[in-house]
């Protein structure tokens, strides 16, 4: 009766890339083993690790739901995202990092709420941020997120997680990843489906992401700034986004010139960039980096 049953529910499709995470691989395939819906499967796509990510990943081998795909060559992230949704069956889509885990009500929360609001193609939630470092748990986001046609939020203050989404198959045959992209794809993707698409988020945190070392670099910084004046160059001028500002962003982009900046601590290059406009006077807090020693600002 329940393998009948089942078959009537939606295949969830979980797009899981990693790069050498073998450390992280047991608690982010546990979380989604130990989800309470149960029709899934799971794309784990190797992008050519070099450390023991086939093995971690055999230790599940007696799930049939879990299919493992290692690439010949390293590709860039969101070039073996659309790689790993070719992989995919199910009419629903997710993803999840090697690094992240899953609430065990995430898939179920998400699918209930698409099977009573049809108009909708597109779901996420909030999180919890991991601080490995300090061993420290916090929301993501204390305000409500946004919901149904949300791209000048998302231009604003782009808080959509990827992790949390919840995709329907037919979106994304339409919509895939820039593979140009190494930071924003994500963004870019995302925004440009919310120009289509009414966009619901469910309050409740379902999703943790680990912030570690790897992922708050400088060169990071340096790339997601790059990258975001790449894209408002490409894009603020196309007829799609003729009723939307880019004001906010280009003060996000001036956020991250200065935060690299005192990272740096270059304190005469930081009033120079502080004082252009858009002046946000926000980015006083980034003085931090300036004047704590070196030591102390590591701990964070």
């Amino acid at each position: 009766m329940q393998k009948n049953k089942n078959k009537k529910l939606p295949l969830v499709s979980i797009i899981l890339n990693c790069h050498n995470s073998a450390k992280f691989l047991k608690k982010s395939i546990g979380s989604v083993v130990s989800q309470n819906y149960k029709n899934w499967e799971l794309i784990i796509y190797d992008n050519c690790s070099s450390d023991n990510t086939k093995s971690e990943v055999l230790k599940f081998k007696n799930n049939k739901k879990i299919r493992y795909f290692k690439s010949k060559k390293f590709y860039n992230l969101y070039n073996a995202r659309n790689l790993a949704f070719k992989k995919t069956k199910g009419s629903l889509i997710t993803f999840l990092d090697a690094d992240d885990w899953w609430d065990k009500k995430k898939l179920i929360k998400q699918i209930s709420f698409l099977k009573k609001n049809k108009e909708y193609n597109v779901v996420y939630t909030n999180l919890f941020l991991f601080n490995e470092k300090r061993n420290k748990i916090s929301l993501f986001s204390k305000k409500k997120l946004y919901n149904g046609q949300i791209t000048q939020q998302l231009l604003d203050d782009f808080k959509m997680p990827i992790l949390t989404t919840m995709i329907k198959r037919k979106v994304l045959l339409k919509h895939s990843f820039d593979k140009t992209y190494n930071i924003i794809g994500d963004f870019d993707l995302f925004v440009k489906i919310s120009l289509k698409e009414k966009i619901f988020s469910i309050q409740e945190p379902l999703a943790f992401y680990r912030i570690h070392e790897s992922n708050m670099t400088t060169n990071k910084i340096s790339l997601n700034i790059e990258e975001l004046e790449k894209w408002l160059s490409k894009n603020r001028n196309k007829k799609y986004f003729k009723n939307y500002n880019f004001y906010n962003l280009e003060k996000i982009i001036k956020s991250l010139k200065i935060k690299k900046i005192c990272i740096s601590g270059n304190i005469f290059q930081f009033f120079s960039e502080f004082f252009k406009k858009p002046v946000n006077l926000l980015n006083l807090k980034y003085i931090f980096f300036l004047i704590m020693p070196k030591y102390i600002i590591k701990k964070f």
